[in-house]
């Protein structure tokens, strides 16, 4: 992004927000952030370690927030089967969401909730309130605009009378009917917003033609996804905590990149259930990947994690509950990793060790932000002696 981003900033009108952004990205790990000089006691070896950004758009900083988040959920998780539930947001409403990022983002979470909630609480289903944590993700294997949210289900519920209540024949809901009452739901709140004023128009349709567009969506078939049962839920855990941080791309993804263009690989998703990926590469003009990429950057404060029912925060009493009934004891709040025990898994590739007596680097010299090593620690910094 940066061969070709000073000429798109130039020629876009771009947020703040996005802006800071990519100057984040940018200096990720360079001496703008400042860092310091770590060196082996024995002198065998030193290098710089520039500071990261910190900034939940950078692919190169996210791990380790990601890391403390599921340390955290995985200690909440109950020990019962899961269910993976996807909720699509059509494409004809696309450029409505450019126009309206938070009011849709409300929308489209609130709806997911209630309809989830609705049909589990109905005794021909579940009848019990069961724990549910939805991520937001906008972007696409291509990085077009592709926003959905991911649900990982309890298969279960706590019932009005404080009993655990198990998925019957490991069958969640019926995706049709899911389907049908979200679309029903969702349509219905545009429809209000609209007239309310509280979703302005995008491009040049009228507040009455897109009431139009929304009418003939809701006579179609809207895509959501409810997978088989899981045994617990980690696996689907790991899967939504990818989309917290780092971008829409990661940096393995990337095959080369110049002043003109830049090719990524992707994976075309099946268009059959049980189907495999295939994976594909794409080229796009270096102005088109930008645009793609910042389409994503969310505004200040924008919450892409929601944790409903037993898995809300506020519902320690409820999920303690119904630990109890499944046998797990008491949850207690897990240690956290830091940089160092992080490191510490990586045996003896360990980052902060020193390569040839194995001994941990001690910081020798810091660097201030937008400096640099005095010209006499730079010679032969990250070389062994």
């Amino acid at each position: 992004m940066e061969l070709g981003y000073p000429a798109y900033e130039r020629g876009h009108a771009l947020p703040d927000y996005v802006r800071r952004a990519v100057r984040a990205i940018l200096a990720c790990r360079t001496f703008l952030l400042g860092g310091h000089v770590q060196a082996c006691p024995d002198g065998h070896f030193e290098r710089v370690w520039y500071n990261s950004c910190k900034h939940r758009m950078c692919p190169q900083c996210a791990f380790l927030q990601v890391e403390r988040w599921l340390c955290q959920w995985k200690a909440r998780l109950l020990g019962c089967d899961h269910y993976h539930v996807i909720f699509t947001l059509p494409h004809e409403l696309n450029d409505l969401w450019l126009a309206n990022v938070e009011a849709m983002t409300e929308i489209f979470f609130s709806c997911v909730r209630e309809t989830l909630f609705e049909m589990l609480g109905d005794s021909r289903h579940l009848g019990a309130r069961p724990g549910i944590i939805a991520t937001l993700q906008t972007w696409s294997q291509t990085l077009s605009l592709h926003p959905h949210i991911h649900c990982l289900i309890t298969g279960g519920g706590l019932s009005d009378t404080g009993q655990w209540i198990a998925v019957r024949n490991g069958f969640l809901l019926p995706s049709k009917a899911v389907m049908k009452k979200f679309r029903g739901k969702l349509s219905d709140t545009l429809q209000k917003a609209l007239d309310q004023g509280k979703l302005t128009p995008a491009g040049a349709k009228s507040r009455q033609q897109w009431k139009n567009q929304i009418n003939r969506l809701s006579q179609k078939k809207w895509d959501v996804y409810i997978s088989e049962r899981y045994p617990y839920g980690e696996g689907v855990l790991i899967y939504l905590a990818r989309y917290l941080r780092g971008g829409p791309i990661s940096n393995h993804r990337l095959i080369s990149c110049d002043e003109k263009e830049v090719t990524f690989r992707y994976e075309e998703r099946p268009k059959e259930k049980g189907g495999k990926a295939k994976r594909e590469t794409m080229t796009l003009p270096i102005d088109q990947f930008i645009q793609r990429f910042l389409l994503h950057v969310p505004s200040p404060g924008a919450i892409r994690v929601r944790s409903w029912g037993l898995y809300a925060h506020a519902k320690a009493v409820d999920l303690a509950r119904c630990r109890e009934q499944l046998g797990q004891p008491p949850m207690e709040a897990p240690e956290l990793p830091n940089w160092q025990s992080y490191c510490a898994r990586w045996g003896e590739e360990h980052p902060e060790c020193c390569p040839v007596c194995g001994q941990l680097l001690l910081c020798k010299a810091l660097i201030p932000r937008a400096g640099a090593p005095p010209p006499s620690q730079q010679a032969g910094l990250g070389k062994a002696a």
